[in-house]
């Protein structure tokens, strides 16, 4: 029996294209285990699914900037990667697949030690800290963006991300009975985050009473960012998150707000989804956003409007203008090869596996 071992996490963009390739390694009768932290929120996510071994190990965060912990974590680092070696020394997987984040350093510092082939993903446009230390130790490293691709030289492979099966599988008519919509008007959907999309939030509520007379505007806002006094306002609808009505919600969806986060944009491309960007500003982020929806939006899938000049009246307007162009948005997204980076990461890894 073969053996496959996932790793990453810190957030769920470092967990939700692993739960994308799992179902098919467990199908096809490979013996699926993941490393991952005790406490990282990777680990509820994995338990969930049946048939997966989930191990833990220490970890140390990877911080770009002054914290105390700076100075006591590479030596959790240290410890997690003996803890990953023995690990790798009992398992002898046949190949690893590591989506990033800090957890993600010491596994594949493991697997190098005991010659276990590792395949990377990385999401952004350009690589990130925890792929920048494990590179060298991997046989290919997967990109969602082409420009990741050639800035991460030879073993760099354009992918895409791997996406979950179960979001192609949505309805309208079902998205709309969710949302109580009655589908006489185009569909609004703004997702992005959750804490980090407050300033959209904010401003895509102040332009309720003009957008309202041209969309039916579906709100997932976040975990504590209800409103209550918009509360049974005509054709919006707020929602902290949706789960597994999600597919249907999509289905719904003529054109989306966004953050400009990987998986989202990668989502949106493969659903072919018109979108507006505000990505995080600079100094929210290390920029990354920023360079993502700027790609998008060359590519001509996307609209941007950076969150500096973003106003109700400047929120309108680009969404106004998003709608009348939403066929060359969807055209631009046809043309695209790669949409849905699944099967390609798949066909990757079983080659890597030695």
């Amino acid at each position: 029996m073969k053996r496959i071992v996932f790793t990453g996490g810190g957030t769920a963009g470092h967990v939700t294209p692993n739960l994308a390739l799992i179902p098919h390694f467990l199908q096809a009768g490979w013996d699926v285990h993941y490393i991952g932290t005790a406490d990282g929120m990777e680990r509820g996510l994995v338990e969930a699914v049946d048939g997966v071994k989930y191990h833990t190990i220490h970890s140390g965060k990877l911080r770009r900037y002054f914290d105390l912990k700076n100075f006591s974590d590479p030596f959790r680092v240290l410890w997690g990667a003996g803890e990953a070696a023995a690990l790798m020394r009992k398992l002898r997987p046949n190949v690893l697949f590591s989506k990033g984040g800090f957890v993600s350093v010491p596994v594949v510092y493991g697997a190098w030690l005991h010659r276990v082939p590792a395949v990377l993903h990385e999401s952004d446009i350009t690589p990130g800290l925890a792929n920048k230390l494990t590179a060298p130790m991997a046989k290919v490293v997967c990109t969602t963006f082409p420009e990741a691709a050639k800035l991460l030289g030879e073993k760099a492979v354009y992918t895409g991300t791997p996406l979950r099966a179960s979001l192609f599988g949505g309805k309208r008519e079902r998205g709309l009975a969710f949302l109580g919509f009655d589908g006489k008007k185009p569909v609004l959907t703004m997702m992005g985050g959750s804490s980090g999309a407050a300033s959209v939030n904010k401003a895509l509520r102040e332009a309720l009473d003009a957008l309202l007379p041209r969309f039916d505007v579906a709100h997932i806002c976040g975990k504590g960012n209800l409103d209550a006094s918009l509360a049974g306002k005509r054709g919006y609808v707020q929602k902290e998150y949706v789960s597994d009505e999600l597919p249907d919600l999509f289905a719904a969806t003529d054109c989306m707000l966004s953050r400009a986060g990987a998986n989202a944009l990668s989502e949106i491309l493969a659903l072919k989804k018109p979108a507006l960007l505000v990505p995080y500003p600079k100094g929210a982020s290390r920029g990354d956003q920023i360079l993502n929806a700027a790609s998008f939006q060359k590519r001509g899938f996307s609209r941007v409007l950076p969150q500096e000049e973003m106003t109700p009246q400047s929120l309108t307007e680009a969404l106004f203008a998003l709608y009348d162009g939403r066929e060359a948005c969807r055209r631009a997204m046809e043309a695209e090869p790669l949409h849905d980076g699944t099967a390609k990461v798949i066909e990757i890894i079983e080659k890597t596996a030695k």
